[in-house]
């Protein structure tokens, strides 16, 4: 879980952005209302992952899918919210698909060896990177798609565990006989 409450919190230049983009030109924002906005932003995407949570738990699954945010926004009485996340997701995962295909496509086109396609290649790796800087600036706030493994059952949080397994090397020793040494870090050292 997060170390400090304001961990949970949404950045506030996305936030800002957003208000920006929604208020008219000449408008301005004082920083308490800011604050505010993106507390109150803050809250509903929490109380929504609890409730989409909630939602996979009943249907005894860890992981969260599109179709939990959307029951979860029903459960909330937030229905006029489902189409236009439809629509989002469904152009989300458009742009997921070409993007793989692209991807896919320089790939063969690598394999092929092909010397004008490589100068494309170049040229679209530079539109893309343009592209998702833009995107990254923009703030994506639509992630009901992202999953989210839940350990313990209750609060949607990955905890990663640092499971020490021990290995066992089969190493050289300097009269020539095999000897074997368990050890829970690489024999990098003992060279």
């Amino acid at each position: 879980m997060a170390e400090r409450p304001e961990d949970l919190n949404l950045p506030q230049s996305v936030i800002g952005r957003i208000m920006k983009d929604a208020v008219p030109d000449g408008v301005s924002v004082s920083k308490e209302a800011r604050n505010a906005v993106s507390k109150a932003a803050s809250v509903f995407v929490l109380y929504a992952t609890s409730c989409a949570n909630n939602q996979a738990l009943q249907a005894k699954r860890k992981t969260l899918n599109a179709n939990d945010v959307f029951q979860a926004l029903r459960d909330m009485e937030f229905e006029e919210f489902i189409e236009p996340l439809q629509q989002s997701l469904e152009e989300f995962r458009k742009e997921q698909k070409s993007k793989k295909e692209a991807m896919e496509k320089r790939k063969k086109s690598k394999e092929n060896g092909e010397s004008s396609g490589e100068k494309e290649t170049a040229v679209e790796d530079e539109e893309d990177k343009s592209k998702d800087e833009e995107e990254e600036d923009e703030g994506i706030e639509e992630e009901e798609e992202e999953e989210v493994e839940d350990d313990d059952g209750d609060d949607g949080w990955v905890e990663e565990e640092d499971d020490d397994v021990e290995k066992t090397d089969v190493v050289q020793v300097e009269d020539g006989a095999k000897a074997e040494d368990t050890s829970t870090e690489n024999m990098e050292d003992d060279s």
